[in-house]
């Protein structure tokens, strides 16, 4: 245990060598991390921390003053614990979903359960998959309030001891957020509608007036929390579709005041006092992510700024305080550091060292993630990342380009990537880019990539790789491209579309026949029927040009592919009929790796250092020191 006094918060990381030559294990990248999230007891007393154990996860109840174990439980095979909130000092409540992939996501937000401490009196909230928390109840230890949507949206009380639910409010949308004042008075709701409409209504005594509703990818218009008069709400407000600034609105007057905008970027997390009365600090992430401090003046804003300070260099989120505000804690990161997290004391002026989440990996090791910014050809200012190897003079370097999943929500972000971290402790520059669909730059940008994915989607990441090499850090006879998911999907499309830019492509659970994804679990319910309906390209004939199992004749580059036999979210045989449409034009995969036992992304750390390890000899290969220009193009 660390301490590290007030303000003075001293972090000693060595600054990145001028010779990082150390290969680091790949073992070392994708061992599972100590910690994936920490948060605190309201009294500061406890911490619970949620542990990744290959193929599930573990909650564990500790001590803050020496560590000790208080509790440790978990649920088994693929089950995996989110959202772990404090009801009280001795009630946790969780999230337990289940997922089979590195890279699959919940399809909802799991069952909901209780808890004590010791992981005793555990109980499953009754339909627990469909509800969201919406506020703590103070007043109330025993119980929370609850939402839930079943074509309408409902909100409870619930007790987090017996499981027994309330009924307190009903509004007209099916996939609703509420939000209460501090008297737990029931003022707004908004959210979205099946046919992807986004709406937001006021309370008015016991009627629901609409105030706000556009398309899919249109105008956002949602609450986020009372000020302390309980008259001014703050509002999330972008404008046809515009990246989202805050507002405070005066409910009585109409009047909003201007709080913060960045412009690029919509804000990806805020900070409110410990009474939930003040917003303090707005997050953004663009570029390297920061802090906009709203209320300057408020004396825990001065904290918060203060440690942040403390951290030159890198990125402080912090968690939810104590209720008294004595207690601050806080995750620590940067693009070389995993994160660490930290527990700061008001009344002593100390913060101690709670875990490091892969202590194993040194930053000076690590490399550099540099913001950039270009234009598409059409115009359009795209923004991302290159990470550039420790050591290197950045100049004519061999490049791989890694699109991002999603598309449409996820984004690249500034922080410790362990892949990208992989390839450049290899030699390898690597090009993130947020190609228009991406999440975080407004509705109206991620709506540019609907019914594009094979086409505008694709020029976004060629044209990042023309800006790398007139930059002079990529050489232009030495460029993959490798993603996974929809990152699969775009490594194979672009190949297709680009067949003179790469020297080999990787697809990783990727999408490779558009009409084939339109059968996968996503399709199950109606909003995401609706969804691919708004995204994916209207025709048959479209969706087959798109996809890049029916392009295969124009491949040049070198193909390795990659499929768990288990996944749901893109099933295996995306991979099967894009080996049978190579087959028919005389074409092979240079190397395929399926494990039978993983999902969507491997888990496994044999798996990982045995995928990782052909990975980079074939991107060797190709793109390596050793690699002519002669073998590009060779199929």
């Amino acid at each position: 245990m660390r301490f590290l006094n007030g303000f003075v918060l001293l972090v000693l990381l060595a600054c990145a060598s001028a010779a990082s030559a150390r290969e680091v294990p790949i073992r070392d990248f994708f061992k599972d991390p100590e910690f994936t999230s920490v948060s605190i007891s309201p009294d500061g007393k406890h911490m619970a921390i949620t542990v990744p154990q290959e193929d599930r996860t573990v909650l564990a109840v500790l001590r803050v003053s020496d560590k000790g174990v208080v509790g440790k439980w978990d649920y088994g095979p693929n089950r995996h614990f989110s959202q772990v909130l404090w009801a009280n000092n001795e009630r946790l409540l969780f999230y337990v979903n289940f997922k089979t992939g590195r890279f699959d996501f919940q399809t909802s937000k799991g069952d909901l359960y209780a808890s004590n401490i010791d992981g005793t009196q555990r109980i499953d909230i009754p339909n627990g998959a469909y509800y969201n928390i919406v506020s703590l109840t103070p007043e109330d230890p025993r119980t929370i309030l609850v939402e839930r949507s079943i074509e309408a949206s409902y909100l409870s009380k619930l007790d987090v001891y017996n499981g027994r639910l309330v009924t307190v409010a009903t509004a007209p949308v099916e996939m609703g957020s509420f939000l209460v004042d501090h008297d737990r008075n029931v003022r707004f709701v908004s959210g979205a509608m099946n046919d992807g409409r986004n709406v937001t209504y006021r309370r008015d005594g016991d009627k629901w007036t609409l105030v706000h509703e556009s398309e899919r990818n249109g105008a956002t218009y949602f609450p986020l929390g009372f000020a302390a008069d309980n008259r001014r709400v703050y509002m999330a407000k972008g404008e046809e579709g515009k990246p989202e600034s805050i507002v405070l609105l005066d409910t009585e007057t109409r009047e909003e005041t201007p709080l913060s905008n960045n412009g690029t970027v919509s804000p990806s997390g805020y900070l409110w006092s410990a009474d939930r009365k003040t917003l303090l600090g707005v997050w953004y992430e663009d570029g390297i992510p920061y802090w906009d401090w709203i209320a300057p003046e408020h004396p825990e804003t001065k904290v918060y700024a203060g440690l942040v300070k403390a951290f030159p260099g890198k990125a402080v989120r912090f968690l939810r305080p104590s209720d008294d505000g004595r207690y601050l804690a806080m995750r620590v990161y940067a693009d070389t550091m995993p994160s660490e997290a930290f527990l700061f004391d008001r009344e002593s002026g100390k913060a101690t060292f709670l875990a490091g989440s892969m202590e194993w990996i040194k930053p000076a090791e690590m490399s550099p993630m540099k913001p950039v910014a270009f234009k598409a050809r059409d115009g359009l200012q795209l923004h991302g990342y290159i990470t550039i190897p420790s050591g290197s003079d950045g100049r004519k370097l061999p490049l791989i380009v890694n699109p991002h999943g999603g598309p449409h929500g996820p984004r690249d972000e500034w922080g410790f990537n362990p892949e990208v971290q992989l390839f450049a402790n290899r030699g390898y520059a690597v090009l993130q880019i947020n190609y228009r669909g991406s999440g975080g730059y407004g509705n109206a940008f991620e709506g540019l990539g609907y019914r594009k994915w094979g086409t505008a989607m694709q020029d976004d990441l060629t044209d990042g790789v023309r800006w790398a090499i007139a930059q002079g850090i990529a050489d232009p006879d030495r460029v993959c491209i490798y993603g996974a998911s929809y990152g699969g999907y775009a490594a194979l499309m672009s190949a297709v579309r680009e067949p003179d830019l790469y020297r080999c492509t990787v697809g990783y659970v990727g999408v490779y026949d558009l009409d084939a994804q339109r059968d996968a679990d996503f399709a199950d319910h109606e909003y995401g029927r609706n969804y691919l309906k708004d995204v994916y390209p209207p025709t048959k004939a479209e969706r087959t040009a798109q996809s890049p199992a029916y392009g295969v004749d124009r491949l040049k580059a070198p193909v390795m592919l990659v499929h768990g036999a288990k996944d749901v979210r893109v099933p295996i045989k995306n991979m099967n009929f894009l080996v049978s449409q190579m087959d028919k034009v005389g074409k092979k995969p240079e190397l395929v790796v399926v494990e039978p036992k993983e999902g969507h992304g491997f888990r496994d750390v044999e798996n990982n250092v045995n995928l990782y390890t052909k990975m980079l000899a074939f991107f060797d290969k190709y793109i390596g020191p050793g690699a002519k220009a002669s073998t590009a193009g060779t199929p």
